[in-house]
């Protein structure tokens, strides 16, 4: 789904631009397309020699559910002392949290194609546990306890 704007970057870019198939939900639940674009990124850095690449101008980038792997990995390359740094990261419409459906974004993009808010938790649901059955819960925001909103409200918060 992604080849032609992948070639598109990389022309435009002069870059070489990997693009990891990862495994779906729901019948690959989480976390198993993390390990996929992990393990991807792994093996490219550590075999970055054989592609002629600088190992100072590797960027990892993703939209949606990518942008959150693209994330994910980068946070857990980022200590990595073993393997070369990653120059940036692009993040492209990510999902990033899960806490609060019912943010401004959420709100005011409630009804824009392509990704209502619903669908963005009905896949959310997909991703995580491979099934929808409290997708209701999480749109009314009870399926995170009182105290846990309480600790991350400093970040995840209309303010």
């Amino acid at each position: 789904s992604h080849e032609r704007i992948c070639q598109y970057i990389a022309k435009e870019s002069d870059s070489l631009v990997v693009s990891v198939g990862y495994r779906l939900a729901p019948e690959h639940k989480y976390p198993a397309a993390y390990e996929d674009c992990l393990s991807a990124t792994q093996h490219f850095l550590q075999h970055l020699q054989h592609y002629a690449v600088d190992p100072a101008r590797v960027t990892v980038c993703g939209d949606s559910a990518g942008g959150n792997l693209a994330a994910a990995v980068s946070q857990t390359l980022a200590g990595r002392s073993d393997l070369p740094r990653l120059r940036a990261q692009i993040l492209i419409y990510p999902g990033l949290q899960a806490l609060d459906f019912n943010l401004p974004s959420y709100q005011q993009n409630r009804g824009v194609p392509l990704l209502f808010r619903e669908r963005a938790v009905f896949y959310s649901l997909q991703y995580v546990q491979g099934d929808t059955a409290n997708l209701e819960e999480v749109l009314e925001g009870s399926h995170i306890p009182p105290d846990m909103r309480l600790k991350y409200r400093k970040w995840v918060s209309p303010d």
